[in-house]
């Protein structure tokens, strides 16, 4: 993908000179040719933390330096990167810093920095990672559905699993699928493929997947270890290097098979739409 890194950090720079302006997820994605959703999961796997994190650590950090150098009153300065009221600024810059706006400008006060960052890929050995692109028929699945903010979805939806674990509802939970992303929230389903004959069940409905072209990774070992290695490489690695073909639909699934009486040899899959070019 000609141009792919680039636009990453001309997304970021894009944040960078807009800190103290009204972001939208779906003006940066733009910036790196990348719909909403792919785009939050590239940046966080590249990254190690949200886009929103990012935006905060760096207008804290901005902010900071404004109270230490600067006679402006905390409100103005509050106001200035994105805060309503006193009180939210200094929760948030306490958070972030271990003091209040006020002692930050005391002789000594110890504060934090993030400093702007710059996308860098660094080949240093090979990774094997196993997938297959495959054409699919589009298929329906039955499960439970729950809307989530892709700022906390990390910690959210492994909880939406352990939930589902209490009250499975008839499902064996083969699927776990993220759709119709806004930018900001997306669905999580947990769910089966759907048989017409059998009835739905309760607090359950059906979504269709369409057919296309899928990447379809290979994740074999402990279920969480082994997802998020081989999820940090597909777009760490194979993603920069994907030629011919471009990411399609605001959409992706995990398959997960019938586990292993030994954990390391789970078998489970991660699919990602494609389109040729």
């Amino acid at each position: 993908m000609k141009g792919w890194m680039e636009g990453i950090q001309e997304s970021i720079d894009f944040i960078e000179n807009n800190l103290t302006e009204e972001l939208d997820i779906e003006e940066i994605a733009g910036k790196a040719f990348l719909s909403s959703f792919y785009y939050q999961r590239i940046f966080g796997a590249l990254c190690g933390m949200t886009v929103g994190e990012y935006i905060r650590a760096r207008r804290m950090t901005m902010a900071a330096q404004e109270l230490a150098c600067s006679d402006r009153k905390v409100i103005d300065i509050a106001v200035k990167y994105g805060y309503d009221s006193p009180d939210s600024f200094t929760k948030a810059f306490q958070r972030f810093h271990g003091v209040t706006p006020t002692q930050a400008r005391e002789s000594g006060a110890r504060l934090r920095s993030f400093a702007p960052l710059h996308i860098k890929i660094t080949l240093e050995g090979g990774n094997m990672l196993d997938y297959r692109i495959v054409e699919k028929a589009p298929f329906t699945v039955v499960g439970m559905k729950k809307r989530f903010d892709a700022e906390t979805s990390y910690r959210e939806v492994p909880k939406f699993w352990d939930e589902w674990m209490l009250d499975r509802k008839g499902l064996k939970g083969m699927f776990g699928i993220c759709t119709d992303m806004d930018g900001k929230n997306f669905d999580y389903w947990i769910a089966d493929l759907y048989l017409p004959w059998e009835d739905i069940p309760e607090g359950c409905c059906t979504y269709q997947i369409p057919g296309g072209l899928w990447a379809l990774f290979l994740c074999k070992g402990p279920l969480s270890d082994s997802m998020q290695k081989v999820n940090t490489q597909i777009w760490s690695e194979w993603l920069p290097s994907l030629q011919g073909y471009t990411l399609a639909g605001d959409y992706s699934l995990e398959f997960y098979p019938m586990p292993a009486e030994n954990p390391d040899d789970t078998v489970s899959y991660i699919g990602i739409p494609l389109k040729k070019l």
